[in-house]
């Protein structure tokens, strides 16, 4: 049977492996599903997604830089998408109008707790980045027990905002970039940052690797390449990308798409032997 249209908006996009996904995805049920790659700048974005939308459009995923004009276009936002400010799912509602939803977050700690098996509660948490990508899952870390987060972006004061916006000054907190080398070592590193993608170097001290720390890239690839050497250089316990993250958030799309939970391990699998 035919789902409907698909696709993924960024800028650039043609790298996604979205269509992959959700197409492996779609065969677990019999689902015939045409999902594509919509390329828009941000000058573009929003005639672009309302065209897509107007010609049968059922659903789109949004990836950078779009997550934020997303969710400003969207007429009814989840939760999640507002406690981020950012949504990476858009659904069309039965009366036209435009749902958005961030499923970063939940797709993060599923990946680290239930692929990985990384128990989060106690962990003092360290989040490098106070951007969307930061956003989409500061307050899921929280949810999922971490004790303390520790934010530190180059610009203190998108780090602070961050911390304002969780309102929970016993758990969320700021530090200035230049002072890591003199704070605590952590538990958990994430790194929601854009370096990787960007190709530029974070340049972090070792010392803030904690003795069992868990490193984590949101990004995977070449994008998460520096940031995991450093970890595994540091004698971290562990060192992860976000390859797992990605999978699982498509199925959290697909879920609130189709109604249905397509099984993500055997997708991940294939894409781990595909990017080591």
């Amino acid at each position: 049977m035919s789902a409907g249209q698909f696709a993924v908006f960024g800028h650039p996009i043609a790298h996604s492996l979205s269509p992959q996904i959700h197409q492996v995805f779609g065969k677990q049920f019999g689902i015939a599903l045409e999902y594509r790659t919509i390329d828009a700048s941000p000058g573009e974005f929003e005639a672009s997604v309302r065209r897509f939308f107007a010609e049968g459009g059922v659903g789109a995923n949004v990836t950078l830089p779009h997550k934020a004009a997303a969710f400003a276009l969207a007429d009814r936002r989840s939760e999640a998408a507002m406690r981020a400010g950012s949504a990476n799912v858009l659904t069309r509602l039965p009366d036209g109008r435009l749902a958005a939803h961030n499923t970063d977050g939940a797709g993060m700690v599923r990946d680290l707790t239930e692929r990985h098996q990384a128990d989060l509660r106690g962990h003092d948490a360290l989040l490098l980045g106070a951007g969307g990508a930061a956003h989409g899952v500061a307050w899921n870390l929280l949810d999922a027990g971490v004790n303390t987060l520790t934010i530190v972006n180059r610009s203190p004061e998108a780090a602070d905002a961050l911390a304002d916006a969780i309102g929970e000054p016993a758990r969320a907190h700021t530090r200035y970039w230049e002072d890591l080398a003199d704070i605590d070592s952590y538990d958990l590193i994430v790194n929601a940052t854009s370096a990787g993608v960007l190709g530029t170097s974070l340049d972090l001290p070792f010392s803030l690797i904690g003795n069992r720390a868990t490193c984590y890239d949101l990004s995977y690839g070449k994008a998460a390449t520096d940031f995991l050497a450093w970890a595994r250089a540091g004698h971290a316990r562990y060192a992860f990308d976000g390859l797992g993250m990605l999978v699982e958030t498509a199925a959290d799309a697909f879920e609130l798409w189709h109604g249905k939970r397509p099984d993500t391990d055997p997708v991940y699998l294939a894409l781990r032997q595909q990017y080591g």
